[in-house]
């Protein structure tokens, strides 16, 4: 199996799959499989500094408002730019152009899976938070599928999606929606301002990333909050690892517990924050935290997560302005997003205080 990791030199690279997955393969896997994986880990590490550091100043003016979609200059709908390329199974990015905006399908699956996928994304975005794309001003919605031969990965690079075709074994694909929400959803944090990749800005930065994928695949399916398995990646790992996805927000801990990859080491709660220095921190470890927390108001309130819940926490990022927040300082922005949307002293407001709390979070 291939384990390898495409870098840049300009822009930090988020990858689905996480470090603490690799080390585990690197001290279980065989030869083959052990070598690969800490070689990627190696290339991973020489990232950690350009990674860590990597914002991009947020657009002074949003396209649209909350609630809303987000409208050009002209005071017209937004609509996506989508950029589809075939990869060839080669390193080299984009590819090949096989479908682009309006295009009829390509007849290659998974670059049709991307497209539709980059679409849900948009729609998200759009319609419900007013953002014209992931920058906030219209860019390209660029892929490439069939990225490298038996690829176990997927990834935003800062500029577009790059997606593996897994290699059957530990993985048998990575265009599952969720995951393709929470890649792009690292382009809208960028674009928001950022936060840091270390410690627990990093793990927020992955908590936020896993909301909103959670929240393009509940849209998708028109799913209420009760009716959603809020799983990470549900139905890549494969056919024969024990587990469901790579990660539970629902129940952070449970998403797999295989011979090979290990025990998912996610926490749901404070008392079990992983101090480490693994993983810039343990940035997907200690990300299961404020997504329990997210879950958790999500099932207080009901309904659908994408409208309140997600408003509020797509406000808090927006206003965020501190790309080294802690989780306290993200609970109190998210507390000021819902004051804002729901009011002062609503049971909305109470009900996200009391999920903070219920992960060890006071505000």
């Amino acid at each position: 199996m291939c384990f390898s990791l495409c870098s840049s030199a300009h822009h930090s690279i988020n990858c689905i799959v996480p470090p603490h997955m690799l080390r585990v393969l690197a001290l279980r896997g065989d030869e083959k499989t052990a070598q690969m994986a800490r070689s990627l880990l190696k290339q991973t590490e020489k990232l950690r500094d350009d990674r860590a550091g990597q914002v991009t100043p947020p657009l002074p003016i949003r396209t649209g408002a909350l609630g809303g979609p987000a409208l050009d200059d002209a005071g017209e709908i937004c609509c996506p730019d989508r950029r589809i390329h075939d990869g060839e199974y080669k390193a080299a990015l984009p590819g090949k152009l096989v479908r682009s905006e309006g295009d009829p399908p390509s007849g290659i699956e998974d670059a049709d899976l991307a497209y539709d996928g980059a679409g849900q994304v948009f729609s998200l975005f759009a319609e419900e938070y007013g953002r014209n794309s992931l920058d906030g001003s219209g860019m390209p919605l660029i892929a490439s599928v069939h990225h490298r031969r038996n690829y176990n990965n997927a990834f935003w690079d800062g500029s577009q999606m790059a997606y593996g075709t897994g290699d059957g074994k530990l993985f048998r694909s990575f265009l599952e929606l969720s995951v393709i929400g929470h890649e792009m959803a690292h382009g809208v944090i960028q674009h928001s301002g950022g936060l840091i990749y270390e410690n627990q800005a990093g793990a927020l930065n992955e908590s936020i990333a896993d909301v909103f994928g959670s929240l393009t695949l509940q849209r998708g399916l028109g799913q209420q909050v009760h009716e959603a398995d809020w799983l990470i990646g549900r139905g890549i790992l494969g056919p024969d690892i024990n587990g469901v996805a790579l990660r539970s927000m629902k129940a952070p801990g449970t998403a797999y517990s295989d011979d090979l990859l290990g025990q998912d080491p996610q926490p749901w709660h404070m008392d079990g924050f992983v101090s480490t220095g693994e993983d810039n921190g343990g940035v997907h470890i200690n990300s299961g935290i404020p997504n329990h927390a997210f879950y958790l108001f999500c099932n207080y309130i009901g309904g659908k997560s994408w409208e309140l819940p997600g408003r509020v926490w797509y406000r808090a990022l927006e206003r965020l302005n501190n790309p080294m927040a802690s989780f306290a300082e993200w609970a109190r922005q998210t507390m000021d997003a819902a004051t804002e949307l729901a009011g002062l002293g609503s049971s909305e407001t109470a009900m996200l205080r009391r999920a903070w709390k219920l992960v060890g979070i006071g505000i």
